[in-house]
């Protein structure tokens, strides 16, 4: 009953799919310099590269824009790879840029943008990471938003945390009207949403074969006043990391 009356709710609210977050903020922008600052630059310079969860190519492209020696763009969608391939041959860096679904090359850095808030098993993806490094490398991620930031939930972030204010159940079903592809869940949603929040991915890397080396939480602008340890959940904007082998 109260399923049916907040799916209600949503259908009034909403009939449209929100439009609150399309990716414009990088438009012009570098993206990879925007999340993760102009220190990467270096780190990658002359460097193998993996672009883990490399979705349309993008940042792949960036990277080996970027003076990266190699980029190697992994995702699991091969819809968003061969989108990828096409563009890197438009843009002529087909020759430092390939696409796959999975590699064996090893990796002097990792990059991950916007993508550990999707994994569905992110325990199982930082052991993959690992493997894929060579001695010595890192990861470098950004993502976000995580799970308690205002519009956490994506799509399903109709107004703020309305992703926590409504049942998973009421919001899959206003979702189908919309994206009807037979999501049950937000894991079964495309591209993945796994509620990530910023404790919890300090409690995977502390299980994981990496260590924290570094860890920003990048406060909301009109948030920032009341950005602390205690609020961060709530008012963090992206978090920034790198991580390194524990051995």
């Amino acid at each position: 009953m109260l399923d049916d009356l907040q799916y209600q709710i949503l259908t009034k609210i909403a009939p449209a799919a929100p439009h609150t977050m399309d990716g414009s903020s990088y438009d012009g922008k570098s993206k990879i310099r925007v999340l993760l600052g102009d220190d990467l630059l270096t780190l990658i310079r002359n460097k193998t590269v993996i672009d883990f969860g490399c979705g349309d190519g993008f940042a792949t492209l960036d990277l080996a824009r970027h003076g990266a020696a190699k980029v190697i763009g992994l995702d699991i969608r091969q819809r968003a790879l061969d989108q990828a391939t096409a563009l890197a041959a438009r843009e002529g860096l087909s020759g430092c840029c390939e696409f796959s679904t999975h590699t064996d090359t090893k990796a002097d850095v990792i990059i991950s943008l916007d993508a550990f808030e999707h994994f569905g098993d992110p325990a199982a993806i930082l052991n993959i990471m690992h493997h894929l490094l060579k001695p010595g490398g890192c990861v470098m991620a950004s993502f976000g938003p995580t799970w308690y930031h205002p519009l956490g939930g994506h799509l399903f972030s109709i107004f703020p945390w309305s992703h926590i204010l409504f049942s998973e159940s009421a919001l899959v079903r206003w979702r189908a009207n919309i994206r009807p592809d037979g999501a049950t869940r937000f894991s079964e949603v495309d591209g993945g949403l796994n509620q990530m929040t910023i404790a919890r991915f300090e409690q995977l890397v502390s299980a994981s074969p990496f260590r924290i080396a570094t860890l920003e939480t990048v406060p909301i602008g009109k948030l920032r006043p009341i950005h602390s340890r205690l609020t961060r959940e709530f008012t963090t904007a992206i978090v920034r990391t790198k991580l390194i082998s524990k051995t």
